[in-house]
């Protein structure tokens, strides 16, 4: 599928054809604009008969012509009022020097220039006769206008003029069809044209013969003359295939009327050009199709060469249009695409007309046809023209043609003569006619009283008829005085009305470039403000790529922190989990002992207690051997274990106080010095001022040495003593064993209690000197993992 801007079905009329395509371009050209039409397709596809038409139904060509003709008739200016130049270029001379042109051309033999009042070609009669009347509205009535026609073919990119007239030469060797040399022959090859470039880089034909036609059926004339010279051949595809691209270049040149409305302006700027190019492509053809061999197929080989060049420049343009690029088109590969760089560096309208044959045949070629035809689509090349100002005043020749018809009006209401020609005729009968003959003058006689008379009433008939002229020649010059004044008055008003209106455009003109100064600057500042713009954007861009890379590693450096975070929670829950459940294990063995402990020393109290009873009154109280119990322990109730599978409560057994034990002599620094005989020695000792777990793990024995006031006043000194383990969370444990009590009393105080003359201690007595660990002991030591103290150590302290 491809899209167009309209498409035409087989059975569409010529003039749809024309009215949607060429007549918008037929409208620029008579407004100055160029224009170039193309038919582009498949060998046989139709490209011709779009182009010319056929018998009844003219086709595009014809129809454009006729339209021009209808639009410009009453406005064309005489034969040779515009002259050509060898240059692309047109000039404008008056009408004496352009009546001198038309002499001198009409007595040369050839070329001869087609006259409108020739008998039409019945070969062709039917193809012009449009009766559509197609004109082009609003058409400047001021201007003057020439249409000129030329017709070239590009063979083998070569360029050649179809309306040259070669000249029999009998010197020259002559050529007939097959190449060769002839004596008698009346063919004489063409010579090639060269392409050049005019002041305003315009491509042009040089020596091209161009013909100023005056209407449709001279410029058809002109066309089908040089159609019979183009070069057509028989092939498989088509019986007559165009072997050339064949170019119909129609120029209109316009220039305004001076002041008056009756003369061409006689300033070579103030002339439009513009001009109209109807171009026949030659179809593109596969060789293997057309069977074509020697000369035909050198020329399929050219006509595609020519096709692809300008199918490259067209997509050169578009690559350009659309990528911003300045890549250079190629325009001179090919004489084709040179010939129209300019319509294609903007400056005139293209259309291009794509002929397809629906033939199964063609389906690939048709293919690339339109491919190339819908990329064209995209290219963009008109631009406005300027065309010159003349800056005067408009419906000058309107306002002429009035004033003369004015002017007879008055001068036939006066009996004057009505026009020129028609003063001019009375003036010489009056000469002629109403003067009489002068009689003979000759007296052959004396008596002769006849001829002197005769002659007198002439003469005075000639006086009374020379006073009428004069009077006649005074009234004339009387009304011919107050027509100039009025005339004057006229152009004095209307200079006036032009010099104001001229201030009036040249203060717009002064005040429109004030403003457009100010907006040049406007623009340069906005510029300047832009391009800051653009290049803080640019910063701002950087830095946000910098940014964005930044956030991008923090983001990954967080997600990596964040996996690392859950890996290291997992492993120390893992970690939590399992210190819980040792830290359960051991809190509940500590507890066992601890109401182990407590067990016995219940136990303990109760022994003493029924030593104490038991014992006879008459004998010394001695304390109960710790050692003979704990040879013969008595067996005592167990109260249930706090934790089920607690491990089983370690035997206390008592050391051997050998030599080999080492002790912790821990001794409180607030303790004071006793001055006794008696004081503790214990071999090979650590003394300590506080408990720790270096001391401990070197020894296997403690002792605790703690001083307090008596009842009585004197300092005791209590020996706590304990056996040192360890424990399964790592530490040191201490388990007192007993207590010895050191104290000194004044010889004026009571007997000390060993003294056997004592009686016997009452039960409080016993209970206030033989107490639990914890009225034994003011301070303890209890190992524990993690505490305080060191790894495996916490210190409690009680007062008494």
């Amino acid at each position: 599928q491809y899209s167009f801007k309209e498409v035409f079905g087989t059975l569409v009329v010529q003039k749809k054809l024309f009215d949607v395509v060429a007549k918008p371009l037929v409208e620029d050209l008579i407004r100055g604009k160029n224009g170039l039409l193309f038919t582009y397709g498949v060998t046989g596809s139709g490209k011709t008969h779009t182009m010319t038409g056929s018998p009844g139904d003219g086709g595009l060509l014809p129809r454009c012509l006729d339209m021009i003709f209808n639009s410009i008739g009453p406005f064309q200016a005489k034969r040779f009022v515009f002259k050509l130049d060898d240059k692309n270029g047109v000039d404008v001379q008056c009408e004496v020097d352009a009546l001198l042109e038309r002499q001198k051309r009409d007595a040369m033999p050839v070329p001869k220039t087609p006259s409108g009042k020739r008998q039409v070609d019945p070969e062709f009669a039917d193809m012009i006769n449009v009766q559509d009347h197609c004109k082009v509205e609003e058409v400047d009535e001021d201007n003057v206008y020439s249409v000129f026609v030329s017709y070239i073919e590009i063979y083998n990119n070569y360029i050649y003029d179809l309306l040259e007239e070669a000249p029999f030469e009998p010197i020259k060797p002559k050529w007939n069809n097959c190449n060769t040399p002839v004596r008698n022959g009346d063919f004489i090859p063409p010579q090639s044209k060269i392409l050049r470039e005019d002041q305003n880089h315009n491509m042009y034909v040089t020596g091209c013969t161009e013909v100023e036609v005056k209407s449709t059926e001279e410029a058809f004339e002109v066309f089908w003359r040089g159609q019979k010279k183009r070069r057509i051949a028989n092939t498989q595809l088509n019986r007559e295939s165009s072997r050339s691209h064949s170019v119909f270049i129609i120029k209109l040149a316009q220039a305004p009327l001076d002041a008056d409305g009756d003369n061409v302006l006689q300033e070579k700027e103030q002339i439009t050009l513009s001009q109209l190019s109807l171009v026949d492509l030659a179809g593109s053809e596969r060789t293997n199709r057309t069977k074509a061999e020697g000369n035909r197929l050198r020329e399929a080989g050219n006509i595609n060469q020519s096709l692809m060049t300008l199918r490259t420049c067209i997509e050169v343009l578009r690559e350009n249009q659309m990528y911003g690029t300045n890549k250079m088109v190629p325009y001179r590969d090919s004489k084709l695409t040179h010939l129209f760089k300019n319509y294609f560096d903007g400056e005139g309208k293209v259309r291009m007309i794509v002929c397809v044959n629906p033939k199964a045949e063609d389906y690939e070629e048709s293919l690339q046809v339109m491919r190339f035809a819908e990329m064209t689509q995209e290219v963009e090349v008109a631009r406005p023209v300027d065309r010159p100002l003349c800056g005067l005043t408009p419906g000058r020749r309107f306002r002429n043609q009035a004033f003369r018809e004015e002017l007879s009006r008055k001068l036939e209401m006066r009996g004057g003569p009505i026009n020129g020609e028609t003063e001019e005729q009375s003036v010489s009968e009056m000469f002629l006619q109403n003067f009489p003959p002068l009689p003979s003058c000759e007296l052959l006689d004396v008596n002769d009283d006849q001829t002197l008379p005769k002659l007198i009433e002439v003469l005075e008939k000639r006086h009374k008829l020379r006073q009428m002229l004069s009077e006649e020649f005074a009234k004339n010059v009387l009304a011919f005085k107050t027509m100039l004044q009025e005339f004057d008055s006229s152009v004095v008003s209307k200079e006036n009305y032009i010099q104001g209106k001229l201030s009036e455009k040249e203060k717009t003109i002064a005040g429109q470039k004030t403003e457009l100064e100010r907006l040049e600057k406007k623009i340069k500042t906005l510029e300047y403000k832009i391009e800051i713009l653009e290049k803080t954007a640019t910063i701002y861009e950087e830095d946000k790529r910098n940014l964005q890379q930044e956030l991008e590693s923090k983001s990954q450096k967080l997600q990596r922190q964040a996996s690392d975070k859950r890996r290291l929670e997992a492993r120390l829950q893992g970690m939590v989990a399992e210190t819980t459940m040792k830290w359960e294990k051991e809190c509940v063995t500590a507890k066992q002992l601890e109401m182990q402990n407590k067990l016995w020393v219940k136990d303990e109290k109760l022994k003493q207690l029924k030593a104490i009873v038991t014992e006879p009154k008459n004998e010394k109280p001695e304390r109960p051997s710790r050692e003979r119990d704990r040879e013969k322990p008595v067996q005592r109730s167990v109260s249930p274990s706090p934790v089920p599978n607690a491990p089983p409560v370690r035997l206390r057994h008592r050391r051997s106080r050998s030599a080999g034990e080492r002790w912790v002599d821990h001794k409180p620094p607030s303790n004071l010095p006793t001055e006794t005989v008696m004081q503790p020695h214990v071999p090979h000792a650590i003394t300590v001022a506080a408990a720790s777990e270096k001391a401990l793990a070197k020894c296997d024995k403690y002792m605790l040495t703690h001083q307090e006031l008596a009842s009585d006043g004197e300092i005791e000194t209590k020996l706590i003593k304990g056996d040192v383990f360890k424990t399964r969370g790592g530490g040191q444990a201490v388990q007192f064993t007993e207590i010895e009590t050191l104290k000194q009393e004044s010889p004026t105080g009571r007997k000390r209690r060993s003294s056997p003359s004592h009686p016997d201690p009452p039960e409080d007595a016993a209970d206030s000197e033989w107490t639990d660990v914890e009225t034994r002991c003011s301070v303890a030591v209890e190992m524990r993992a993690g505490s305080a103290l060191g790894p495996g150590y916490q210190h409690h302290a009680q007062p008494k």
